[in-house]
């Protein structure tokens, strides 16, 4: 009965982190700004940091099955 939440919260942490991480690279890549207002290197690890908080949270969430 509670592995349907867990799936969703696993699978909803794990895409978002992925695709922070995803736009992260490629906006780091192309040399764009990650965060508008804010320094290059706060941004990017403030982003890489939640990005990949957030993976590990949903796979943590996919543990508790």
């Amino acid at each position: 009965m509670e592995s349907g939440p867990a799936i969703f919260a696993g699978a909803a942490f794990t895409l978002f982190g992925g695709a922070l991480l995803l736009w992260t690279t490629v906006r780091t890549l192309h040399r764009e700004p990650v965060a508008y207002g804010v320094a290059p290197r706060t941004a990017l690890a403030a982003t890489s940091l939640f990005g990949t908080a957030f993976v590990v949270l949903g796979f943590w969430c996919f543990g508790r099955l």
